[in-house]
């Protein structure tokens, strides 16, 4: 009786064993180089997939026992699977708006290098886009004054020499600045009497008096919304599909939409329900202009997403621009802006009353709260109001995040780390603005310690990387080259002690990514029962020469096991 009973019992056993062993996958993907980003098993040949999750991962003969006769067989024939990766800061909107606006950016991203140019291309939407002929108004995004020739921002009368018949608004790259011409600024009430808004202000010709066009902050904030138009539902859903494009093709599948007016969050979720996003997003509403909003409080405030859409917490911001020269120093800018005294250093965009006030409200409701801060001195108002916080209520586990945080100085970095704030950093302006920041923003010194990885490392600080699109495209690649080679435009390299190895900037943008958003236990590596999330890249950028990385090309992006964007694997 023992012995059968021992008997019946292997009998089960191996049953048992022999139906896990010979599960079926709904998807393997063999013959690949696969960088896992889970240090316990750092590299694979190939993955397997279950119900959109990942079921195993481990070597070809391993992953092949999982297939069954439906199951689909992806070979990667040697190319290279990585997680899929999260854009820690970024507009959606504003990315899908881009896409059926003007295209200002300079070389190497679009063709306006001089006044001339960006006049053209006005012109030339005026004369074919939709937009212009059926909301009658012209817009234009991302010029940029260090870029251009002429080394200043378009006035109203550069503007008013393209149309004066219809409103005009072009944005500076950084989104903090904005030029109109003489028939949007009477639009909206702009005149010589009109006072500059706490935090913003209202650059003036040489009587002192009239608006030149170029607003800066709050000034520009207060207005550039009213010009956006209220567009039709039909060409809503072409704008955000446009934007998702953009993120997908580069390997996106998690992705911010930063700063989020209620405009756009009363109709994202909305359409999210009808179009089936193909990416998750991260809504972060601009906690000034929203305070208490009743939507805050709904259901849509979450970690966990409804069609692909949830709000993660709220956004303030405490400064400006340092390539527009409106961000917060405690130090002189190297070349103050023109009408500014030598002793020039930016400005905050809060006072500490104000923004403690609101950091309250984010506190109080356990929002996450994410804080707008390029300057050392708003980093320091940053520091102070959450220390204040933490010491009249213990936050717990707030990861309140430091947006951009790119002049952050050495000695905050300890501070940092002792409040749990998580630093979101963008050394993508380590090319774009590099020399700038270096010879007119900064000079050397504060420039090549812009976005300082390599001191958070040696905090053993997590942080990420991020587009902050449409500042910028959403180059992934772009995005892992300027963390590795902190490379300028004209060939320098700003910061050697900062650069990461490609690994680590891997992980900026995927498991630290997901970390930062409260994910890391569904997202950021290719682990066992985490979402099937993945990228295939042409070339594995832990095994080339790093200075190529920006040209390694994005092959295939996958979400939850599903394909949502291929070129030819």
């Amino acid at each position: 009786m023992i012995n059968k009973t021992i008997s019946l019992v292997l009998l089960v056993a191996l049953s048992s064993c022999g139906e896990i062993k010979h599960e079926h996958a709904d998807t393997i993907y063999i013959n690949g180089s696969v960088i896992t980003i889970d240090d316990k098993n750092p590299t694979a040949e190939a993955v397997a997939s279950k119900d959109g999750l990942i079921h195993s991962v481990g070597s070809n003969t391993e992953i092949k026992k999982l297939k069954g006769p439906k199951t689909k067989v992806v070979d990667l024939r040697g190319k290279t699977l990585v997680p899929g990766f999260i854009d820690a800061h970024s507009h959606f909107a504003g990315v899908g708006t881009q896409s059926i606006v003007a295209n200002l950016l300079p070389a190497p991203d679009g063709p306006v290098n001089t006044i001339a140019d960006l006049q053209d291309e006005l012109r030339d939407f005026i004369k074919h886009s939709s937009i212009a002929k059926d909301y009658k108004v012209v817009i234009g995004f991302n010029y940029d004054d260090s870029q251009l020739k002429e080394k200043r921002h378009p006035n109203r009368h550069d503007l008013d020499a393209v149309t004066a018949e219809l409103p005009v608004v072009v944005m500076h790259q950084s989104g903090h600045l904005g030029a109109y011409n003489t028939k949007a600024l009477e639009m909206m009430g702009i005149n010589a009497e009109t006072p500059n808004p706490p935090g913003g202000i209202i650059e003036r010709e040489a009587d002192g008096k009239t608006p030149s066009g170029v607003m800066q902050e709050n000034a520009h904030f207060m207005i550039f919304f009213k010009m956006i138009p209220d567009f039709t539902p039909e060409d809503l859903v072409k704008l955000y599909k446009a934007g998702e494009h953009s993120y997908k093709s580069n390997g996106f599948t998690t992705v911010q939409e930063g700063k989020t007016d209620l405009a756009t969050l009363n109709v994202l979720p909305e359409i999210a329900t009808k179009i089936d996003f193909d990416i998750d997003i991260i809504s972060y509403p601009d906690l000034k202009v929203l305070k208490d909003n009743p939507i805050l409080h709904s259901d849509l405030m979450s970690r966990n997403y409804k069609n692909r859409f949830r709000i993660g917490g709220v956004k303030l911001t405490f400064d400006g621009s340092p390539q527009g020269k409106t961000a917060w120093f405690t130090k002189p800018y190297l070349e103050a802006p023109i009408g500014q005294a030598d002793d020039y250093s930016g400005y905050p965009a809060l006072d500490d009353k104000e923004a403690y006030q609101l950091m309250q409200l984010a506190y109080n409701n356990h929002w996450q709260l994410l804080v707008h801060t390029n300057g050392d001195a708003a980093i320091d108002q940053l520091i102070k109001l959450v220390e204040k916080a933490n010491a009249e209520k213990n936050l717990g586990d707030h990861r309140t995040v430091m947006i951009h945080g790119q002049f952050t100085r050495k000695d905050q970095i300890e501070r940092l780390k002792a409040l749990g704030i998580f630093p979101a950093l963008y050394p993508m302006h380590t090319f774009y603005w590099g020399d700038w920041h270096r010879d007119s923003v900064a000079g050397p010194e504060r420039a090549n310690n812009i976005s300082p990885t390599g001191w958070f490392l040696e905090e053993n600080m997590r942080f990420t990387i991020h587009s902050d699109a449409p500042v910028t495209y959403p180059n992934s690649m772009r995005i892992l080259d300027s963390a590795v080679n902190r490379v300028t435009r004209s060939g320098g390299v700003l910061g050697e002690e900062h650069k990461l190895s490609p690994l680590n900037a891997l992980k900026a943008i995927t498991i630290w990514g997901a970390y930062q958003h409260f994910e890391e236990h569904i997202k950021g590596s290719i682990e066992k029962g985490k979402q099937a999330d993945f990228v295939v890249l042409d070339r594995n950028p832990l095994k080339m020469s790093t200075i190529e990385i920006k040209d390694i090309k994005v092959l295939q992006t996958i979400n939850d096991d599903e394909s949502i964007y291929s070129d030819e694997i």
